[in-house]
């Protein structure tokens, strides 16, 4: 291509990875419409063993969004009105919603150099009424878990594991949703390893608790009919678990090149304008997405749309800066690390399929704005 030549690069391309598999998709969907068993049918148990022995726990329970797993957790465990649970203060919002759809209060942390919840702020955020830590795996990196077990430990604290961005990633060899005493996942199209639909699934190595939701997960019931408490219908579909079955044994590949991309970006944005996201050495993170920070995010944006780059900002506002959660009373300043990296940070394109070509012109673009 030439100088002036305009590149399409998308944000993510999920029609380049149904080409990929499209025979296995195709099949595995005509399957479940032959048999005709659309609810909690076969594809479902499968899908659920499956996902249980790739966590490394020994149960997977499929739900219908990655926030109803966050909330029936809560349920699960008992966490309702009066409660309160930390989680940190920059992740999406539905973090925040699953504990407040059970009475309970979320409570803010600000972030580590990794964007992650930083553990050596935990303590100061528990109260009498704090009943857990939600560690989110925010952008596919795995949190330092180690301190917040013992920190849990000694408040005697549960810790719920939100991986809804971290599928396959690992924290000293554990995968992420296998460290805490559950976890909770999203298979939203765009995830790592994402449905054609919505989609979530909670992993956990209680039987009790497991027993538990397997029930709030369907209508409160022991078996068909009889329901001993009030429940709720957050199934996950036979034709989305039939499609997820197909993608998970393609997912550890799949965030390799991933990774190879992340460290292309590294190597390429070096000694750059932009800060580049860091690695804990702890950690081995599945890039579900590669954010930068830049003082000019706002003038970048436009000029990559202008080259044919599609780019993201996960997330602008904060969550104690959203209308929906004024009654916690906070105020611009209260999280000044989440709110200062808000106003900066840029996803930058991320997908399995993404190529050096892709990267190189999506580089390219970068350090030219940079030098303007």
């Amino acid at each position: 291509m030439t100088t002036n030549d305009i590149m399409k690069v998308p944000f993510v391309d999920l029609s380049a990875q149904y080409r990929i598999i499209k025979e296995e998709i195709d099949a595995a969907i005509a399957s479940v419409l032959n048999s005709t068993a659309f609810i909690v049918g076969p594809e479902v148990r499968k899908f659920e063993e499956e996902f249980a022995e790739f966590c490394g726990t020994k149960f997977a329970l499929g739900v219908d969004s990655g926030t109803s797993a966050i909330e029936l957790i809560m349920r699960a465990y008992g966490i309702g009105t009066g409660d309160e649970v930390i989680i940190p203060a920059n992740t999406f919002i539905a973090t925040a919603l699953g504990v407040t759809y059970t009475g309970a209060k979320p409570v803010f942390v600000e972030p580590d150099e990794y964007y992650n919840i930083d553990a050596s702020r935990i303590e100061t955020a528990i109260t009498k009424h704090t009943k857990a830590i939600m560690p989110v795996h925010l952008y596919g990196q795995p949190v330092d878990m180690d301190p917040i077990m013992a920190i849990a430990k000694k408040h005697n604290l549960l810790v719920i594991e939100d991986a809804c961005q971290a599928h396959g990633s690992r924290y000293k060899g554990k995968r992420a949703g296998s460290i805490g005493q559950a976890a909770a996942f999203s298979f939203y199209p765009g995830k790592n390893l994402g449905a054609y639909g919505d989609g979530g699934a909670i992993t956990t190595n209680d039987e009790e608790v497991i027993t538990h939701l397997r029930r709030l997960r369907e209508y409160g019931q022991t078996e068909k009919y009889h329901h001993v408490e009030l429940g709720y219908n957050r199934r996950l579909d036979s034709i989305q678990a039939a499609i997820l079955r197909v993608k998970l044994k393609h997912l550890d590949s799949w965030n390799q090149a991933r990774r190879d991309h992340a460290n292309y970006y590294n190597k390429l944005l070096a000694g750059s304008k932009y800060i580049t996201p860091k690695i804990a050495p702890y950690a081995e993170p599945i890039w579900h997405l590669y954010v930068v920070q830049t003082e000019k995010r706002d003038e970048l944006m436009p000029y990559l749309s202008g080259k044919g780059i599609s780019t993201g900002i996960h997330y602008p506002i904060p969550i104690h800066l959203q209308g929906a959660y004024q009654n916690l009373g906070h105020k611009p300043g209260d999280f000044p690390i989440t709110e200062k990296e808000s106003k900066k940070i840029v996803s930058l394109p991320m997908y399995a399929e993404l190529t050096d070509e892709m990267i190189d012109y999506v580089v390219k673009n970068l350090l030219e704005f940079s030098n303007m």
